[in-house]
């Protein structure tokens, strides 16, 4: 019991710190890290007074109202495990697909700090240009307009990213009026129909947001392929729990 107390009040302090990090580094508190932090206040209460709890634990059994409210509990995390996984699996098979061969890549935008590109943006943008080193005949779609605290909008960001880099600005092409995965996937189908470009798309955004972008380009009846950046082992937990709820709604709605 103590060696598993102890193991648990680690991974809970780790739990707790990983969920911090972002934080210190300007990203704003969301319902990823809220919930990453929150979990890890509750199970480091639990480890603390683990004794405690399985005492009472006993009485709740016994007790019939409490009884049910127990099961409840343990039903309820069974769900939350549940869906956990199967979300999780969406996310893993759909960063799996693997794009076609010089399919337009369609980079979706992120944030950006003034006219600084954001980490997330890079990572996706260093993907995208994998791909267009590896694919001669392959353009590129940056999408995203700007937004609250952007001097410049996220197309035009990634656009000089990709120069800089020395991508030739002919294959590169700006759709700056996104403001949505639905509206980045949405304007950039039609910039590809009006400019006659290989409608067969490579979604380049970050891995655990492949799956709802996937669905979205299914529903606008893109045929599509993935291109996923990686994202920093210190900002993965918070992003990722962030999508958990994310795809969560997309099914509900």
């Amino acid at each position: 019991m103590k060696k598993i107390r102890v193991l648990l009040i680690f991974i809970s302090i780790v739990s707790f710190i990983w969920f911090s990090l972002p934080l210190s580094l300007s990203v704003s508190l969301n319902i990823g890290n809220m919930t990453g932090l929150g979990v890890s206040v509750l199970l480091f209460i639990y480890s603390v007074w683990m004794p405690w709890f399985h005492k009472h634990l006993e009485e709740w059994r016994i007790h019939k109202v409490k009884k049910w409210l127990w099961r409840g509990i343990l039903t309820a995390i069974s769900i939350i495990i549940g869906l956990v996984i199967v979300e999780s699996a969406c996310m893993i098979h759909a960063a799996c697909k693997k794009p076609k061969e010089n399919a337009t890549v369609v980079v979706l935008g992120c944030r950006v700090y003034g006219q600084r590109a954001s980490l997330s943006m890079v990572e996706r943008l260093e993907a995208a240009y994998e791909y267009l080193t590896e694919h001669e005949g392959a353009v590129c779609v940056l999408s995203g307009g700007q937004g609250p605290g952007e001097d410049i909008t996220e197309a035009e960001c990634m656009y000089r990213w990709m120069v800089d880099k020395g991508v030739d600005p002919q294959r590169l092409y700006k759709e700056e009026e996104s403001a949505s995965t639905r509206e980045n996937l949405a304007f950039s189908g039609r910039l590809i129909a009006e400019e006659g470009l290989n409608p067969v798309i490579a979604i380049t955004t970050s891995e655990y947001h492949q799956y709802r972008a996937g669905r979205i380009a299914e529903s606008l009846g893109m045929e599509y392929g993935a291109i996923p950046g990686k994202t920093a082992i210190w900002l993965f937990p918070t992003y990722y729990v962030r999508e958990l709820y994310g795809i969560l709604y997309e099914w509900i709605m």
